[in-house]
């Protein structure tokens, strides 16, 4: 199953957290062809609160869902994650964005991510890997990011390891 996940921090140097939890992923014995976006610094959602850094991850898994779930929690937590505020400061918060082209609602877990398609900080890191990328209910991620622009997003770091989808 192709997978994307978004990553992003505000504490703790995010830029070695984001760099810590690709390493993770792309070590993690269950996640294969793993390729990251380039990372961005974009204007905080939620209270007020440093700058986040943030990226998109693409790898393929056998996991299900919600095991995969587990796995992103479970590296969260290695990396600091503690969740006090909602929407609030963080060392890492890793996402499950799209799990192929499947759509799931359970009280833990909303596939597509339910912001998705609001975020510049999502989107367009996603749009690094995969240009031409329909959503599930068959939308171009582009037009989404077309309609919300790039406003508060800043491009730091041009290296993108991308694979063909």
């Amino acid at each position: 199953m192709r997978v994307f996940v978004a990553l992003g921090s505000n504490l703790n140097s995010p830029i070695t957290q984001l760099n810590s939890a690709c390493q993770a992923l792309q070590n993690h014995s269950a996640l294969y062809k793993f390729a990251c976006s380039p990372y961005y610094r974009s204007i905080a959602v939620g209270p007020p609160q440093a700058d986040y850094i943030n990226a998109v991850a693409c790898f393929e898994t056998n996991l299900g869902a919600h095991k995969l779930l587990e796995v992103l929690q479970s590296m969260e937590n290695a990396q600091g994650r503690v969740r006090t505020q909602h929407w609030g400061p963080r060392t890492l918060d890793l996402d499950l964005l799209l799990y192929g082209d499947k759509t799931l609602a359970t009280p833990d877990l909303i596939v597509p991510h339910p912001r998705l398609t609001e975020r510049n900080f999502v989107l367009q890191p996603l749009l690094d890997l995969s240009p031409e990328l329909v959503l599930p209910d068959g939308s171009l991620a582009a037009t989404h990011l077309h309609r919300i622009g790039l406003a508060g997003l800043e491009k730091i770091n041009e290296h993108p390891r991308r694979i063909s989808l």
